[in-house]
This record gives structure tokens, C-alpha cells and sequence, in this order.
């Protein structure tokens, strides 16, 4: 069995939530783990789960956004970008973003991002600055997302925690220039809440706001 776990992203300027990530877990006995490989369940039965989550969630109605996430061979999957319209007008008025885990192909970007934003789906280019994601990959591809969401837990994973300010001061920079949001992920406490308010990022997700949890 599969189902979405949610975490919430805070809005530190009114200090709202103004949306929710939906991360992928399956059942094993009585725990709920990663999935081996992602592409095991099909977009269109992770479909019919978002539309559930989104009820459950009223995001409606509390004008908030569900995001969920595609892999490159997910993305070139032939069904996927009609899975997506489809269910985008099936939970209308509902906001639904797509948080792209790797970097597509420019003319990827190009087709995908001009056919989701026909429907007002919102794009994401996910943890930039970290592994395929460098600015160097995603330069040409910026133009073409509404949002990018840069990652602490990566860089504290890896041993490489003190290169987040200047990560941070780059990466604000960058979502200036291209006037996109910039989502910061892995908020842990309120020293990670002063760095961020130190760049000006107050688009926020972490532990200190929610782990994932079953909607």
C-alpha cells in the first residue's frame, strides 16, 4: 500500500501555511518507508492519491498549494504530462505545483513548462545547488519555473554545513534576478529561522514546522 505523507511550508510573513510537499511512502508490516524506486507506482495511481490528499487537506478552500514531486524518467513517461492537466482540473479550484528532482533537458523544460502553466500549474526546480542541480546545469532552465527550493539537510548531510550562508546568499540572489520564490528546506530551529531572515527567504519548510505526516 501507498500513500502521501504531508509536510507543511510556513509563510513567515503571516506565518501561515501556505502549502504542503506530499512525499511518497510505502507500507512494510506496520512502518511506512521510502519506496525502493519511485517509479513503482505509476503517476496516475499517485494521481488518484493527491486528489484524495487534497480533499482531506481542503487546500481548496484554505488556498493552499500541494506540491509533488517527478523524476526525469517519471517526466518522460508519455502518460505523465496528461495525468497532470487532468488531475489539475479535477481538484480546480485547488493550486498544484510540480517540484522537478532533477534537471531536465532545456527543451524538456521548454515543452513541459509551457503546457503545465497553460493549466496554472506551478513549476519547481528542486534542491538546487546539489548533486545535477548546479547553477551551471539549471541556468538555462531558471526562465522557465516559478519557484526553486534549496535544501540545508543536503549540504549538513554531506559534511559541507558551513557552506550554507554563503549557498543561501547566492541562491537569494539568483531568485531575485529571475524574480522566482525561493522555498528554504530543512528549518530546524530558530537559528535556521535567523539565517534565513538574514537573506530575506520567508517561504520555509522543515522539522521545526512538521515532520511528515499522514494527512
Amino acid at each position: 500500500m501507498y500513500r502521501f505523507f504531508v509536510q507543511p511550508q510556513i509563510n513567515q510573513d503571516d506565518h501561515r501555511v501556505f502549502g504542503y510537499e506530499v512525499l511518497l511512502r510505502k507500507q512494510e508490516d506496520d512502518n511506512w518507508v521510502l519506496p525502493r524506486h519511485f517509479t513503482d507506482i505509476s503517476v496516475a495511481d499517485q494521481a488518484k492519491l493527491l486528489e484524495e490528499t487534497a480533499t482531506s487537506l481542503k487546500t481548496a478552500v484554505n488556498n493552499q498549494v500541494l506540491a509533488f514531486n517527478l523524476n526525469n524518467q517519471q517526466l518522460r513517461h508519455p502518460l505523465t504530462l496528461g495525468t497532470v492537466i487532468a488531475l489539475k482540473k479535477r481538484i480546480t479550484p485547488a493550486a498544484l505545483t510540480i517540484e522537478l528532482t532533477e534537471a531536465p533537458t532545456l527543451e524538456e523544460m521548454k515543452q513541459f513548462s509551457l503546457a503545465v502553466h497553460q493549466y496554472g500549474i506551478g513549476l519547481v526546480l528542486d534542491d538546487v545547488g546539489t548533486g545535477s542541480n548546479t547553477y551551471q546545469n539549471i541556468r538555462d532552465l531558471l526562465p522557465f519555473v516559478d519557484e526553486i527550493k534549496f535544501a540545508m539537510q543536503n549540504l549538513r548531510m554531506s559534511g559541507e554545513g558551513d557552506l550554507i550562508p554563503a549557498s543561501l546568499a547566492f541562491w537569494a540572489q539568483i531568485a531575485r534576478e529571475y524574480r522566482l520564490r525561493l522555498v528554504l528546506e530543512g528549518v530546524e530551529d530558530a537559528d535556521d529561522q535567523a539565517l534565513a531572515k538574514q537573506y530575506g527567504i520567508t517561504l520555509h519548510q522543515g522539522y521545526l514546522y512538521g515532520k511528515p505526516s499522514l494527512a
